[in-house]
């Protein structure tokens, strides 16, 4: 069942990722910003769903050969069969692109399952293709397609970390074309009404600039006089 309602979501959408990583980090949340990931895919509209989690260690060769994708309990194969509908699967790859996190069949089958996206802070087999679809997937760069048993999957749906962030079940992802942020869930209805009088006050001050009024005093608000006029601004721009 999701932790987050279609309100939740549309709200979401309508947010930067910069302007949560600053609401973020006015609350001591520094680091929920996932490093070195990027969009494969020009996105119609941002991601969001709650994190559905996949874990990598380096590969024991003894235990990972190739022929381990041929048992029906791989923990990857069953990350991608369970991973919910609306879900964000984040692999923690270790940071390291050299492995394959996934290819375009896994991928394919996970948007036709009804998830939200896919983040890796490896990098994905069969980029192009996974580039070609209309789903949203983020990555550090192509993975070598030979190198499929440097590391290996190991848990699914615990903690993890990805791109230097902890990602823990649940949690509630957002990516744009900038790139990818972690709201832990028990504050996200803060974040996001603290995040859309945000937004609504980068678009008074975006206004201003474009007028060409000055930014001192505007951006941070330091007058006093400024705050008055978007309250002002405020209410005819929601009518």
């Amino acid at each position: 069942m999701s932790t987050i309602t279609e309100k939740h979501r549309n709200k979401l959408k309508q947010i930067s990722t910069a302007t949560i990583a600053t609401c973020l980090y006015k609350r001591g949340l520094r680091n929920q910003y996932i490093q070195n990931v990027f969009p494969l895919n020009n996105l119609k509209a941002s991601m969001v769903g709650e994190a559905f989690t996949l874990r990598y260690i380096p590969a024991r060769e003894d235990l990972n050969p190739v022929s381990v994708f041929r048992n029906p309990d791989h923990p990857q194969r069953v990350a991608i069969e369970t991973c919910p509908k609306g879900a964000v699967l984040v692999i923690d790859s270790r940071n390291n692109a050299r492995a394959a996190s996934a290819g375009s069949i896994l991928v394919t089958r996970l948007m036709k399952r009804g998830a939200a996206g896919i983040v890796t802070d490896g990098g994905f087999r069969d980029s192009q293709e996974i580039t070609n679809l209309d789903f949203p997937s983020y990555h550090q760069r192509p993975s070598a397609p030979t190198n499929l048993t440097l590391h290996q999957a190991l848990d699914i749906n615990v903690p993890i970390g990805c791109g230097d962030v902890a990602v823990f079940p649940g949690d509630i992802v957002v990516g744009d074309q900038d790139g990818v942020m972690i709201i832990p869930l028990e504050i996200i209805d803060e974040v996001i009404e603290e995040c859309k009088e945000m937004t609504l006050y980068e678009e008074f001050v975006l206004e201003k600039v474009n007028e060409g009024q000055s930014i001192i005093g505007l951006y941070p608000p330091t007058n006093k006089k400024t705050l008055q006029n978007f309250e002002k601004w405020k209410v005819n721009y929601l009518q």
